[in-house]
């Protein structure tokens, strides 16, 4: 009876291991075209491979819930030697992720609950979810599936949503001028409608009535006061002295 005992589970270790690894070989290659042939991947492709991952991992869990199928939680693991030097056969075994079976590692491997941590947020989470009456839990339940209602209504049918906004951007009315947006980049780029006026500087020589600037300050400015005209030296320039021997003339007054 326990040969036939040990014969079932070991059959039913060599199924699982093979189930496991047909779900490796397809993890494989379905990260293998996510990092080289996204450009050509296309969804449908995308929901094949998940298909047929899903397809794999139900086959797995109906072996484990086969009558034939012997109980693995009333087996017991015990590790008869636990060393701290590299193992070569482990390694192989399980494709260098395990090259060491030490005292450090065999907690996480052997682990049948989870880690404390996590058992103690579990613990709080559930003393909360107890702490709520079934009013409340029933109110954000439903505000919950409204959420949720909203977002999946808009995820489809975002083109609708989509031209309704184009729409409603082009009836309203435009927030600048076209008229004048053309002339200012007229005016930036090509100077147009702006006033011919020369700069303030020096003048190139050959035109008349205009002279070089006078080094040390600035230029004469020429007025016209009750039908004469007058030079008035600008600030800190120099005065134009007053000529001697001319009657009926004042002071600045030029002939």
């Amino acid at each position: 009876m326990q040969q036939r005992e040990e014969k079932q589970l070991e059959a039913a270790v060599e199924s699982l291991i093979s189930r496991v690894a047909h779900v490796k070989n397809a993890l494989h290659s379905f990260i293998y075209k996510l990092e080289n042939e996204y450009e050509r991947l296309t969804w449908p492709s995308v929901l094949d491979n998940f298909a047929l991952l899903s397809g794999q991992l139900n086959t797995i869990n109906k072996l484990l819930k086969n009558e034939k199928t012997p109980s693995f939680r009333n087996q017991v693991i015990i590790p008869l030697l636990l060393s701290p030097d590299r193992d070569e056969d482990l390694a192989k075994l399980t494709e260098l992720r395990v090259p060491v079976f030490s005292h450090e590692i065999v907690p996480d491997y052997l682990r049948t609950k989870p880690d404390p941590e996590v058992e103690e947020q579990e613990k709080q989470l559930s003393v909360e979810a107890a702490r709520i009456g079934p009013e409340v839990a029933q109110k954000q339940i439903q505000t919950l599936n409204k959420l949720c209602s909203n977002l999946l209504e808009k995820l489809n049918n975002p083109r609708d949503d989509r031209d309704s906004e184009t729409a409603a951007i082009r009836q309203s009315k435009p927030s600048f001028n076209p008229a004048d947006t053309n002339a200012l980049v007229g005016a930036v780029a090509f100077g147009k409608g702006l006033s011919k006026c020369r700069p303030p500087g020096p003048v190139a020589p050959g035109h008349p009535g205009q002279g070089p600037m006078m080094s040390g300050g600035p230029t004469l400015q020429q007025v016209t006061i009750g039908g004469g005209s007058v030079q008035q030296a600008g600030m800190g320039g120099p005065v134009a002295p007053q000529q001697q021997g001319q009657p009926g003339r004042r002071p600045g007054e030029l002939g």
